[in-house]
């Protein structure tokens, strides 16, 4: 933190990443991968034949089938967004708030990126009215929107949309033009599945939607970078994967062999990835339920958590509190809450957020011990809250916001 104040706040290399599960790689992937380990030349631009196919089969289970014609792989969800934004063209839509990395990716292109206020009921979408209405104005401004880029399970927010917000966002992006990305990195790491429905924007346009999945969400660990990417079975889809194809090519964007396998191995969900990924979905939303009804207790604001590593407080009503400690903004929140809790709690601002907002995104993944043992046993416990290591992780946070209440 003291060498990012020094250099100028807000650098992109000094943005948050994304909220990690903590727990050790699943030994079946660390053996496919280890396997593979011969194999010293990448994969071709977009992915090689297995990888494709295992995606489309991970689709197809998911009520989208899909040609793997029509799939292209990378190295994780950046460099796959923003070859395809490259090669798109146009100005985009995003919600606020949104992933920390979606508008640097929008802005490197040196296109505007213009964001739209989420309903009260969720984040990932924007408000279809808003979006329309913000669409119009851009436009009669002189910009050129032609992307909406949306989530079925949220980061920051934590949420999953209802399927019909989900469908009226959508809507509204096909009646102002625009081509849909829907981000489905945290789909698998919805908390209880059985409550909870995720559809994808591509059932509602599949013409007009490209979906895009990072494995780092819950299949692989973030330092095997690899996503995929499903493009409509269009015309314009197989253009618009060409042209995805060229500049993954022109930047070296490949998968590493080695990754390839481990990936195209855990897309198809045999029963140790599936198992590993349900019990893990499950530990951090019991956690993260933990973390909320603390937030909760001293009048902070947060959506429940749905999905995901983390969970989107709004500490506005303990504003007062802050205030005594010096903390005015979400740039003062976030160092100030970072270094009492002793783990990231990257504010409002680095996803958009309006910055006088005091919010913060907190990452279930420090509450679950200090060592991948600790974690581990987490994960197996009948009931992770009555660990020692957990709850004293729990009690600290409630004593951090206790002394912020009135």
């Amino acid at each position: 933190m003291q060498r990012t104040t020094a250099e100028g706040r807000g650098p992109v290399r000094y943005g948050p990443p994304a909220p990690q599960p903590g727990l050790p790689v699943l030994p079946e992937l660390t053996a496919v991968l280890a396997a593979a380990a011969w194999r010293s030349a990448p994969e071709p631009p977009g992915g090689g034949v297995p990888v494709r196919s295992a995606a489309a089969r991970y689709w197809g289970r998911r009520g989208l089938p899909t040609d793997p014609d029509h799939v292209a792989a990378g190295p994780g969800a950046p460099a796959l967004l923003l070859a395809m934004l490259g090669a798109y063209g146009g100005d985009v839509m995003l919600p606020r708030p949104c992933p920390a990395w979606w508008t640097p990716q929008v802005r490197l292109l040196g296109r505007r990126a213009y964001h739209v206020p989420t309903p009260a009921e969720c984040g990932g979408v924007p408000d279809p009215y808003a979006l329309l209405e913000t669409v119009r104005r851009v436009r009669a401004e002189g910009g050129d929107p032609r992307v909406l880029l949306l989530s079925v399970a949220d980061d920051p927010t934590a949420t999953v949309p209802p399927p019909e917000l989900l469908r009226e966002a959508c809507e509204a992006a096909a009646s102002a033009g625009l081509f849909v990305v829907g981000d489905e990195t945290w789909r698998d790491t919805v908390h209880r599945p059985r409550d909870t429905l995720v559809l994808s924007p591509a059932e509602m346009l599949p013409d007009e939607v490209a979906v895009l999945l990072d494995l780092s969400g819950a299949m692989l660990p973030a330092g095997w970078p690899a996503a995929v990417i499903r493009f409509p079975g269009t015309p314009r889809g197989t253009w618009l994967r060409a042209r995805t194809l060229d500049v993954l090519t022109a930047t070296g964007a490949f998968v590493a062999g080695p990754v390839a396998g481990a990936a195209a191995h855990a897309l198809d969900e045999p029963a140790p990835v599936a198992g590993r990924a349900v019990a893990a979905a499950a530990l951090h939303g019991a956690v993260a339920d933990a973390a909320h009804r603390e937030l909760l207790a001293v009048g902070a604001l947060a959506r429940p958590p749905r999905a995901g590593r983390h969970l989107y407080a709004d500490l506005t009503p303990l504003r007062a509190g802050l205030a005594r400690s010096g903390v005015g903004d979400a740039m003062e929140l976030e160092d100030w809450l970072g270094g009492r809790l002793g783990a990231p709690t990257p504010g409002g601002q680095r996803f958009a957020d309006e910055p006088d907002a005091l919010r913060v995104r907190l990452s279930t993944g420090p509450l679950l011990g200090a060592t991948p043992e600790e974690r581990l046993a987490a994960l197996t416990a009948s009931d992770p809250l009555e660990l020692p290591y957990v709850r004293g992780s729990l009690d600290r946070l409630r004593s951090v916001l206790a002394g912020l209440s009135d």
